[in-house]
């Protein structure tokens, strides 16, 4: 199973991953036949990219979590933040002026009920390696990107052993750390293209306003807002709101920032593509020291597998292969089984580019 964009996809392809329509229910099963009929459906969904089962890759990969439960996941961020726009709709008020009601309540008891379904679900698995990329469709990314953010956290928290109380606050902050967003207006949420130095001005203002609206529900957890005001900002003190730095910066907010950042460059956004996992990673691994912290880096580095089985390369030689396994400690050195050549001796072999240092992987490939 590979990711391709849904551009490069040939027809009468098979899907490797079950996709959802924007209210949860399954659009297609995996094993579906792909058709340039299916595809322009799907496209029409704004879903840029799917996995596909095909004579390279057809082994299926699963989720960390279970379908259900992401799904599950994202119907109650999608209710709580309808319910605050709804609030904020019909009162247009200040966030600090917002009155918090007991219905209100109702929505973060379901998403602090259901971090400790997701922390449960990732423990009871035994393998947390990261080898997938969530396929979002645009009109829900907003929802998909804090459940991904969420899951990332947590898999670098149990990477960095912490407390179980501790993975819970985690989790039921990276849910809730894009909720001031909501407070932003709309045509520059939904922007299709980049934002203008006026409107990013309106956006980097989501941080406190989220913490301004979770200052009210004095059930969660301090660390939660926490949270929400800091996974912005960065060691180096170049972050916002605050511009801190260090440790002035919450630990669980340090986790945080990382998953944040490496879900949206893995996300197709309407102004760009998205970014395949290893450079995504080479982007995090860049940044040690100025904006991410060396320690959790180094936790996340080794619980991503950028190139999974069945990943189809180009070598700085030319050759084209594909991926076997990947070293833990060298996620960007896989084993790579050569498939094309010029020198067609080599074909058939494989090359560990731990071994081989003189190579490196050029770019992925999706058709040969």
């Amino acid at each position: 199973m590979r990711i391709i964009p849904i551009e490069c996809i040939r027809d009468g392809s098979f899907l490797g991953k079950t996709i959802y329509d924007n209210s949860g229910r399954v659009l297609l099963k995996t094993g579906a036949e792909l058709t340039d009929t299916i595809l322009n459906k799907i496209k029409e969904l704004q879903i840029l990219s799917l996995y596909i089962l095909d004579e390279y890759s057809d082994g299926e990969v699963d989720d960390i979590i279970k379908p259900e439960l992401r799904q599950k996941t994202i119907s109650i961020l999608k209710a709580t933040f309808a319910n605050i726009n709804r609030f904020n709709s019909i009162n247009n008020t200040a966030v600090t002026n917002i009155k918090v009601t007991k219905q209100d309540s109702k929505y973060f008891d379901a998403i602090a009920s259901v971090s400790e379904e997701l922390l449960e679900n990732i423990l009871s698995n035994k393998n947390i390696l990261v080898n997938l990329v969530d396929i979002k469709s645009m009109d829900n990314y907003t929802y998909q990107h804090c459940v991904n953010v969420a899951i990332l956290s947590l898999i670098m928290g149990i990477g960095l052993r912490l407390h179980k109380r501790d993975l819970l606050n985690l989790c039921v902050g990276a849910l809730v750390h894009d909720v001031g967003k909501v407070f932003v207006p709309k045509e520059i949420t939904n922007k299709n293209g980049p934002l203008t130095s006026n409107e990013y001005a309106l956006m980097k203002k989501h941080p406190k306003k989220g913490y301004d609206y979770l200052s009210k529900y004095y059930q969660l957890n301090s660390v939660c807002k926490i949270i929400t005001l800091q996974h912005h900002e960065r060691i180096d003190g170049c972050g916002y709101p605050e511009a801190l730095k260090e440790d002035k910066i919450n630990y669980l907010s340090k986790i945080v920032s990382i998953a944040d950042v490496y879900d949206a460059l893995t996300s197709d956004r309407s102004y760009r593509r998205a970014m395949c996992a290893s450079d995504a990673l080479e982007y995090i691994m860049a940044n040690v020291g100025t904006m991410f912290d060396y320690k959790m880096v180094t936790i996340f580095t080794k619980l991503i597998v950028p190139f999974p089985f069945g990943t189809i390369v180009r070598l700085s030689n030319g050759d084209i292969g594909i991926v076997q396994e990947t070293p833990i400690s060298y996620p960007l050195r896989p084993t790579i089984k050569i498939v094309k050549s010029l020198n067609h001796e080599s074909e058939g072999n494989c090359v560990s580019l731990v071994k081989e240092l003189s190579l490196v992987i050029s770019n992925i490939e999706y058709n040969l």
